[in-house]
């Protein structure tokens, strides 16, 4: 039998990253990132092979200290994020930095801290981005600053780690997930699930980009909804 890789995802508990995590159940052994033990020790006793990953990633030595206790890593999936509404003119310094915070310092700490794992593995890094990394949106402003620097670091990252760990940002549109379904009511719009990508679509193409053998890469996938 073929020794399952390991997976770190942030995020597991819930929406996207929790459909990662069960898409890749199958093959993997899943490190399921999430703050709080009880949802994180949820998903693991529903996995064929996981184990925790406890930390609230803005926090530095709660992440020192998860990051530590790892030892083989094979694919770092960033999943774990916020979004803020409001205009320019509304937003307060605590909203922008809520949102840079988790969105970008995290993602980078994390990923700092890990690479020597991954690096010893010829690994992979996955970034789920969003749409609002490839364009900004009135009323949106702080959460798009946020991806299109999540762009630059994941641009960045990709040419250092050339050879060594491959990366792959992923850019989904819209996704029926409970974060979509709070900036559509904050919008005071009528909630269409079916205008939106499922969790799955999503998972499905860090799959793929996971699959790729080791001479090839995805660098930047956008996947969108069909309406």
């Amino acid at each position: 039998m073929t020794e399952r890789r390991h997976v770190l995802i942030t995020g597991a508990t819930r929406g996207i990253g929790r459909a990662i995590a069960e898409e890749l159940a199958p093959h993997w052994h899943i490190l399921v990132g999430g703050r709080r033990r009880e949802a994180v020790d949820q998903v693991v006793a529903q996995l064929p092979s996981a184990e925790p990953f406890v930390a609230e990633l803005t926090d530095d030595d709660a992440t020192l200290s998860a990051a530590s206790g790892i030892g083989r890593l094979d694919a770092l999936v960033h999943s774990a994020g916020i979004t803020v509404l409001g205009n320019i003119a509304e937003l307060t310094r605590s909203d922008w930095r809520a949102q840079f915070e988790l969105n970008v310092v995290a993602v980078a700490e994390l990923t700092r801290l890990l690479l020597p794992r991954l690096r010893e593995a010829n690994g992979q890094v996955i970034t789920i981005n969003s749409g609002s990394g490839l364009r900004s949106a009135p009323g949106n402003g702080s959460y798009c600053a946020s991806k299109h620097a999540l762009v630059a670091f994941t641009d960045a990252l990709r040419e250092e780690e050339r050879g060594r760990v491959r990366v792959t940002s992923i850019h989904p549109g819209r996704v029926d997930t409970d974060m979509q379904i709070a900036i559509q009511a904050q919008l005071g719009h009528e909630y269409e699930p079916e205008r939106y990508l499922a969790p799955r679509d999503v998972a499905r193409t860090v799959a793929l980009a996971l699959s790729m053998d080791p001479g090839a890469n995805l660098d930047v996938v956008s996947v969108r909804p069909a309406r």
